[in-house]
This record gives structure tokens, sequence and C-alpha cells, in this order.
């Protein structure tokens, strides 16, 4: 077993969306029990990695609180992936640590449960499962996928679930506590 050191993994929270379940509001910034939900997701990350990108396509200042803004290399908020993209290509470690920014109940287990399912297996991205499907913006991967991510895209390709399964990918079980998987997406899940 090799072990993942923190000096080895970079984060990028996925903020860049349209949000248009929120009826357009910025997603990460909308407040829960007073702190924007962007904040949950740094506060357990940020001793997890040595560097952290917040993938937004706006409202980069307020976001640049919590890391390094990345803007998407692909127009027209075309999705996850491309949040993904621009952070592999910007990420000079070894591991890149995959998480959405409306995830409040995400807790420090989940994470050292996919690098530890990293570290077990020569396996190239370790994605969150939570018994039925997989959870694509729950994820540890290798930064060296760029050039494959790239060529998906460039074919038209946008479903992270799609793309992942063209990897060398392990699924994460996390059936046990399935509460870190919450998205809060629309103004009835607040």
């Amino acid at each position: 077993m090799k072990k993942i050191l923190k000096n080895e993994i970079s984060v990028v929270i996925l903020a860049g969306g349209r949000a248009s379940r929120m009826g357009g509001k910025d997603k990460g910034l909308i407040e829960l029990d007073g702190a924007p939900l962007i904040a949950y997701v740094h506060e357990v990350v940020k001793n997890k990695a040595s560097r952290i990108f917040i993938s937004a396509n706006r409202n980069t200042e307020q976001y640049s609180l919590y890391g390094e803004v990345i803007i998407d290399d692909l127009k027209d908020f075309q999705g996850p992936l491309a949040g993904i993209s621009k952070a592999l290509k910007s990420c000079e470690t070894k591991y890149l640590l995959v998480l959405p920014c409306d995830s409040p109940y995400i807790d420090s287990k989940l994470i050292d449960d996919m690098i530890a399912a990293m570290s077990l297996s020569d396996s190239d991205i370790c994605v969150a499962h939570d018994g039925s499907i997989m959870h694509a913006t729950f994820a540890l991967m290798k930064s060296n996928l760029s050039t494959s991510l790239d060529k998906f895209l460039d074919s038209g390709g946008r479903k992270m679930a799609l793309w992942y399964r063209q990897q060398n990918t392990n699924r994460v079980d996390v059936s046990n506590h399935l509460e870190v998987l919450t998205n809060l997406n629309s103004p009835e899940d607040f």
C-alpha cells in the first residue's frame, strides 16, 4: 500500500454551474445556517490537500476567499467536466480531488475513504457510490488524465459517469453514510 500524502493532492470545488434550479442564484454562495455552502466543503478539504481550486464562472471575487479561482476553457457552462479539465491542466500534484460546492454534509471520512481506496488500487479514479449509482462529483483521480478528458470533451462528451467508465475506475461504497452525498439543488432542498 502506498500512502498518499497531502502534498500529493489538489482539490477542485465545482462551483461553475448555471444554477437553473435555484433561479440562477449561485449555489455555492447561498447561505445555510449562516455560512455559504462552499464554506462547508472548504472547511473539510483545507487540511486534506496542498492546493484548492474553485471552478467558477462568476462571482470570482467571493469565491477567491476559498481558493484559487479557475474559469472553464469551454464556453457556455458546459458542465462539471469543463471545470475538471481546467483543474487537471492547473494541477501540479499527482492527484485531484473533485467535490461539488453544494454538499454541506460532506465529511473527512468520505475523503479519507477515497484516498484509502486509491492507495490500495491501481485505479485512475475512485468515485463515491451509494450502492446503486455513482456520484461522479465526489471523486479522487490521477492528474495525468487531462489528455483523455480533453479527447472526450472534444468528441462532444459531457457525462461524467460515461468518461469515468472509460477509465480504470474504482467505486467507493458510501452506502452506510449517504448523508455526505446530499446536494442542495433547489430552494425546496433548503
